[in-house]
């Protein structure tokens, strides 16, 4: 399968996702959809850009092979009531939904055997 059908099938997938979160009352932004190059690397190195300076940061991936960069990754952020949350039980039913949609779906990061990032959704093909 191409990059280009791999991205097809994702975009439709997150569109079907979003529809679900709001059925169940949970409204999502977009927290990053696209990432450069560049910008992984900072990630991956834990560094960051402050007033034109590159300073230490949190580390922010573990890998510089991110499904960012083949736009087959997307982080939402959740919101009930207006009110951003970080963990929810509907948290998980759309974590789960998100697996359900299609075999190669991929919810949340987990390092050292805990998840880490909810927000995650990726395609792993």
């Amino acid at each position: 399968m191409s990059l280009s059908q791999q991205q097809q099938i994702f975009t439709q997938n997150i569109a079907r996702l979003i529809l679900y979160a709001n059925s169940l009352g949970v409204n999502l932004t977009f927290g990053e959809a696209n990432r450069t190059k560049d910008q992984q690397y900072l990630y991956y190195h834990g560094l960051t850009i402050e007033d034109g300076k590159l300073v230490k940061a949190e580390k922010r991936s573990w890998t510089m092979d991110s499904d960012h960069l083949r736009r087959l990754a997307i982080d939402f952020n959740f919101f009930i009531h207006e009110k951003y949350i970080h963990s929810h039980p509907l948290i998980d039913s759309i974590g789960r939904q998100w697996e359900n949609l299609h075999f190669t779906n991929k919810w949340g990061v987990i390092k050292n055997g805990k998840q880490v990032d909810s927000g995650h959704f990726a395609m792993k093909i």
